[in-house]
């Protein structure tokens, strides 16, 4: 059995390469990623789906709870990031994962803060409108769900959303056998077929068309972890669509350290519940970071949880600026610093094991996923 060194080497699986020179622009790093792949795979019983759909998530465990936590043993991550499989027909698989490590790397800081949030003094968010934004990238890669949240597309068939969305911790939400996602497109005109568009608030007669799930994932760290304190590390969800989208998408990165992204900043757009049918944009500052979290106070409201948080750097490799998905909102949290109360928005940070997860749900193939 593999030790903490060897956990320490996989949690440290990436090479954070930055430039020093005075003309720097904000650079992708080069990380070498685990590998993840499925070891066994057995059937579950059909869940009940039971639980009611939450939109915010709570935890009493801030930035320094979560510094001054251990380090998991090898034998808790490969049981945090086994997952289970919800298909569109109710049936439900629980797959054990090994991890391995290919290559040696160089280490990566740890980070250092979660949090999750709601308005802060002025409310800085901004209602996108006009379907010359809302059908553009990279707006248009934001999605909602039939549960109430928001998700990002990062694949031709797939969709990226926090775990809470479809499970409770305990139980599959109502609603999550029959999941779907909903994508803003202008209103039908003169009796066109619409048979899946259901009516909206959308300036500009925007409407929401929708496609089904066809199968969902959820790491056991969710499952298992969300009446404690690793549970919202493990908040992320992806959802396969039984038919292409045909939309530009978002990749998705590993996350850098807060001083590495440009400005210090984050953004993410979704669906907050104040606005209806408006997809809402906004940006700001990370305050804090550990390993697994980002906390900012970015003004948000539930509907938003789910959100793909993404940062736009320069690609090396490609001679280009590039956007990628470094994170998913997960919501509001009341962290106790220093005996006083303060409030953060909490995003989950997309590690190089998660990235090695969520890569493999949508490749299928870990040679694809050498690369964060």
């Amino acid at each position: 059995m593999a030790g903490l060194s060897t956990l320490i080497l996989l949690l440290c699986a990436a090479k954070d390469v930055m430039p020093s020179s005075p003309h720097w622009k904000p650079t992708w790093p080069s990380y070498r990623v685990p590998v993840i792949l499925p070891q066994s795979t057995f059937n579950l019983d059909k869940p009940q789906f039971d639980a009611e759909a939450r939109l915010e998530v709570a935890s009493p465990c801030g930035p320094e709870c979560h510094k001054s936590s251990p380090l998991p043993t090898y034998e808790e991550v490969k049981n945090y990031l086994s997952y289970e499989t919800l298909y569109a027909n109710g049936s439900l698989t629980e797959t054990e994962v090994g991890i391995y490590i290919l290559s040696s790397s160089g280490d990566e800081s740890r980070g250092k803060s979660r949090t999750k949030r709601q308005i802060y003094g002025y409310d800085s968010r901004f209602s996108i409108f006009g379907k010359d934004f809302l059908l553009n990238y990279p707006f248009s890669t934001s999605v909602k769900l039939s549960t109430g949240c928001t998700g990002t597309l990062v694949a031709e068939k797939h969709v990226l959303t926090a775990a809470h969305c479809i499970h409770d911790g305990k139980s599959y939400v109502k609603g999550a056998q029959k999941l779907r996602v909903g994508f803003l497109k202008p209103k039908v005109k003169n009796g066109s077929k619409g048979a899946n568009i259901t009516s909206s608030a959308m300036p500009e007669k925007m409407k929401f068309q929708w496609i089904r799930v066809k199968r969902t994932h959820v790491p056991k760290g969710w499952i298992k972890g969300n009446a404690n304190d690793i549970g919202m590390d493990y908040d992320y969800a992806l959802l396969e669509l039984k038919k292409p989208h045909k939309r530009k998408f978002m990749k998705i990165g590993v996350s850098p350290p807060a001083r590495h992204l440009p400005g210090g900043r984050i953004h993410f757009s979704g669906y907050d519940n104040d606005r209806p049918g408006n997809l809402v944009y906004r940006f700001c500052d990370v305050k804090d970071e550990t390993y697994d979290l980002l906390y900012q106070q970015c003004d948000a409201q539930p509907g938003a949880s789910g959100s793909g948080v993404y940062v736009r750097m320069w690609k090396r490799q490609n001679h280009k600026w590039e956007r990628k998905i470094i994170g998913i909102f997960s919501g509001h949290q009341w962290v106790d610093m220093n005996g006083t109360p303060q409030d953060f928005n909490v995003a989950v940070r997309i590690t190089p094991l998660k990235y090695a997860q969520i890569c493999y749900w949508i490749k299928g193939n870990y040679l694809d996923c050498r690369e964060g």
